[in-house]
């Protein structure tokens, strides 16, 4: 069930792990789309821009707890690489003491400050009520979030990309029969569209526990191995806080910008959600790879195989590149019919213009996208986290300059420009930064050979 990404071709290896991954993201985009198409088309413009008004703040806090469980999940891949079993289950034992107290934690300040939060962000006031509704539930099933991807990280750093996309592909099909129950026969309005959320979620963690516990041995944990060891512990928080916050401190721009749109009205913030839902599932390749490349990284680095960084690094960075040009005719082509998909009757042709120009504009700036997420990722994989916490800082300096600045002399388009500009920023400090930190691991290297 586990798979060694230390020996054979990098392209091969990439391919490999990176297609199950790709499905899984895709399926996972397929159930936020189905969310947020019945929601537009039977629920109407008002709740897809209270459903979008979240979409920022959801980023935040979500974020922060997927890059803590990818965090944890990088010692446990170089402890798996170095063919230590015993320290790689401590890893694992700790990383679920930690995990369940994070989730405690931002589960009840999320839910106790949930309308605070959205007041400060100046939701519109006609989608208010609706935003509350959506995110409150979200936020209520924070727990479920970590268990499913602690757990999915756990089998990726052991190499199995395709157990976690079985389990995404069953809770997808559940996530949109409950959409469809909940929504039109019980009539919950977008407490339904979170709710199918929320169960679908807490479903794929509940099976991946179930299966580690059926076919991975190697993760059976030892009494010994579940005491709580402080040098664990301050491992795994070197390598999850800064991913964490990696992702968190790129959302505080994304809340900005969020804020900014959201002064455009109603109508430009449910263009840009329908936009952002497409360019959600044209980006999962560009995610794919990432995850890839953490744990390809991960595994080279525990088994010192420095010498097939590069060669995995530039043969991803190749499939994206040559991937975004298909993204781009792909929006260029079809995007407007996919915007139909969320949206009928009146104003939905002014809200098609505004959603492709804002898919048109991102896109054009995807192979700037296939960097940010192989470098980074490969960065966080090699154990150098904190370069993550600095590549989100630039992320926040440009998406907040095009809320404070772009949006206000530009309109839609300046916001539709926040992430080309992120991207751009990040990039010209994660390449540079990718070089150094293989050169000290090189030197690293050579001085304990000497």
């Amino acid at each position: 069930m586990t798979k060694d990404l230390t020996q054979g071709s990098p392209v091969r290896l990439i391919l490999g792990f990176a297609v199950p991954l790709l499905a899984g993201m895709l399926f996972q985009q397929l159930y936020n789309f189905v969310d947020t198409m019945i929601v537009g088309r039977f629920l109407g413009v008002t709740a897809l821009a209270g459903v979008g008004a979240t979409g920022s703040i959801n980023f935040l806090v979500l974020g922060f707890c997927m890059g803590v469980c990818s965090g944890f999940a990088i010692p446990v891949a170089q402890r798996f690489g170095a063919k230590e079993e015993s320290r790689m289950r401590e890893f694992v034992a700790n990383g679920v003491w930690v995990s369940a107290l994070f989730a405690t934690v931002i589960t009840v300040l999320t839910v106790a400050y949930c309308r605070d939060i959205l007041t400060a962000m100046h939701t519109p006031e006609d989608c208010f009520e609706e935003a509350y509704r959506y995110i409150v539930v979200i936020f209520a099933g924070i727990p479920f979030t970590i268990l499913y991807n602690l757990l999915s990280g756990f089998l990726r750093s052991l190499g199995d990309s395709k157990t976690p996309l079985f389990f995404l592909i069953l809770s997808s099909v559940l996530n949109v029969g409950l959409d469809l129950a909940l929504i039109l026969i019980f009539r919950l309005g977008v407490l339904g569209a979170s709710l199918a959320t929320v169960i679908s979620q807490a479903i794929s963690g509940l099976l991946c526990l179930v299966w580690i516990a059926l076919k991975f041995p190697i993760l059976h944990i030892s009494r010994d191995e579940w005491r709580l060891r402080s040098k664990r512990i301050r491992e795994l928080c070197a390598y999850g806080v800064p991913m964490g916050l990696q992702y968190s401190i790129t959302a505080i721009g994304s809340v900005i910008l969020q804020v900014a749109v959201n002064s455009l009205g109603s109508l430009a913030v449910a263009a840009a959600t329908a936009g952002g839902k497409v360019l959600g599932f044209l980006a999962c390749p560009f995610d794919a790879l990432g995850s890839t490349m953490a744990t390809y990284g991960a595994q080279n680095v525990g088994a010192s195989r420095y010498d097939r960084l590069n060669r995995g690094l530039f043969a991803a960075s190749a499939m994206g590149f040559v991937y975004s040009v298909a993204a781009f005719l792909i929006a260029w082509c079809f995007g407007p019919n996919l915007t139909r998909l969320f949206v009928t009757g009146e104003g939905s042709a002014a809200l098609i213009d505004l959603a492709q120009q804002y898919m048109v504009i991102n896109v054009i700036f995807y192979p700037m996208l296939t960097l940010v997420n192989v470098v980074r990722f490969m960065i966080q994989g090699m154990g150098f986290s904190a370069f993550a916490i600095l590549a989100g800082v630039m992320e926040m300096f440009a998406r907040s300059a095009a809320g404070l600045l772009l949006v206000p002399v530009w309109g839609f388009p300046g916001a539709a420009l926040g992430g080309p500009l992120a991207w751009v920023f990040a990039d010209v400090f994660l390449v540079p930064a990718y070089f150094k930190c293989r050169r000290t691991l090189m030197t690293r290297a050579h001085h304990v050979n000497v």
